[in-house]
């Protein structure tokens, strides 16, 4: 049987759990912290969101562009779980 919660798209679905929690503690809080949240949230949406469009049409496969979503979210993760 195939363990459906092992494929990669399903993993990065329940890692960016993580990070939208932490980030949306982070916004609750307000201030500057949550203002500099609000902004690099956006900047890095955009940056992945073109990265990604990048990979497809040179032909990368949707996998290598889930990977390097699951990438952008371990490292959004410690960052916001250090602060």
């Amino acid at each position: 049987m195939w363990a459906w919660w092992l494929n990669p798209a399903v993993l990065l679905a329940f890692e960016a759990q993580k990070v939208i929690e932490l980030r949306l503690v982070r916004l609750a809080w307000g201030g500057r912290e949550g203002r500099d949240e609000a902004v690099s949230m956006v900047t890095e949406k955009f940056a992945a969101a073109r990265e990604a469009t990048e990979t497809l049409m040179g032909f990368g496969s949707i996998d290598t562009v889930v990977a390097r979503y699951r990438e952008h979210v371990a490292v959004n993760v410690r960052r916001l779980r250090a602060a």
